[in-house]
């Protein structure tokens, strides 16, 4: 208690001496500048108290701090493009002419895409401009059941003609792995093995090459390759395939219904309960299943929406006329190729090479299709 008291006249003692300074400050200034300065000066700072407590003091500007570092997000992959066409210097070739060339086909579109066959290209041209850009191409194919027994010779003739001199990528979509032979490979070239069931029907088969290239593009494929092309694995290399056949999405012809046959011939699906379906009197060409390819997103694009097209028609109770081929048809018939190649790459050994045919380049071999179909 003695503490208590003795504070609280220490503090009454600090008051009565600061009173007794303030006074005499007061009138020593009172006298040196009269009367008005005193209220001059309470009424100054009575204004700041004032304005200090009615308004909020503005808080100094702050150098801003430094934002905290984010984690960098992965910058999505672009699909490969085609770049510059740049020439190497002193290139000898021959000169081209633009009235001179192939007068038995034509080798361009309606929609002025082009259309190739030998002759309409020069090939040490196209390695010497295609092979600076270095695009990673691959081929994926079914070998499902017996159909096994034809990738030795696929593999082999496509490392002797397919895409030679480029980073190369065979990816093989099997129910058989044990059976995927071991062949030599160049360099940059390899082949990839995935499991897949198998299938009680032939048409099975075909069928779920767009929904397998669809689930495999969307996990895998598309992060390894620029290009893709699908073809059937009972086929063989005989002459160049390469970087002429490359675009957005290409298209190969038919070889049975490219020379004469009216659009209302071609066996597009006619049945409306279809999502294949192609009325009468639309059409332009018709094409194969067995090889297309295309940039790795656009052909995403195209597989997907032939796997739900053929989705919804096994829903209808409906298969359409050629499986996947139908589906293929439609989709290019209103999303047009900007490439096509000629019947030149998909021949079949079954046929005779007629007269425009100057060149096979991949042809489909004789097979005994009671044999190897599961269910002829």
């Amino acid at each position: 208690m003695l503490l208590k008291a003795c504070k609280s006249t220490g503090y009454i003692l600090i008051a009565l001496v600061t009173a007794a300074v303030l006074t005499r400050f007061i009138y020593v200034w009172s006298t040196v500048y009269g009367p008005q300065a005193i209220t001059s000066f309470c009424k100054e700072n009575i204004l700041t108290v004032e304005k200090v407590t009615s308004q909020p003091k503005e808080l100094p500007k702050e150098t801003p701090e430094t934002p905290p570092k984010e984690t960098p997000k992965e910058t999505p992959k672009e699909p490969w493009h085609v770049g510059d066409l740049l020439m190497p210097e002193g290139l000898k070739y021959p000169q081209p002419r633009a009235l001179i060339g192939r007068r038995d086909v034509s080798a361009v579109t309606p929609w002025n895409s082009p259309l190739v066959w030998e002759g309409t290209f020069d090939p040490l041209v196209i390695d010497a401009v295609y092979k600076k850009m270095e695009p990673r191409v691959a081929i994926l194919v079914l070998a499902v059941g017996k159909y096994t027994r034809f990738l030795k010779r696929f593999l082999e003739t496509a490392e002797e003609y397919f895409f030679v001199g480029y980073h190369v990528t065979y990816y093989v979509l099997t129910d058989h792995e044990d059976e995927v032979p071991k062949i030599k490979l160049a360099a940059r070239r390899q082949i990839t093995t995935i499991k897949i069931p198998g299938a009680n029907r032939w048409q099975e088969v075909v069928l779920s090459k767009m929904k397998w290239a669809t689930v495999y593009i969307d996990q895998q494929i598309r992060n390894e390759t620029d290009y893709l092309f699908m073809m059937d694995v009972d086929s063989v290399f005989y002459a160049r395939f390469g970087a002429e056949s490359l675009s957005r999405l290409t298209a190969t012809l038919h070889r049975g219904y490219y020379m004469s046959t009216d659009r209302d011939g071609f066996p597009y699906e006619r049945r409306r309960a279809s999502q294949a379906f192609i009325p009468a009197g639309e059409g332009d060409y018709y094409y194969t299943a067995a090889v297309w390819g295309g940039y790795i997103e656009d052909m995403y694009k195209l597989v997907r929406y032939c796997f739900e097209k053929s989705e919804i028609d096994t829903k209808n109770n409906i298969e359409a006329a050629w499986q996947e081929e139908s589906h293929l048809n439609k989709y290019f018939l209103y999303n047009k190729p900007t490439k096509v190649l000629s019947p030149e790459y998909l021949w079949s050994d079954y046929d005779q090479v007629p007269d425009n045919i100057k060149v096979v380049r991949i042809s489909q071999v004789v097979k005994n299709y009671a044999e190897v179909r599961p269910n002829v």
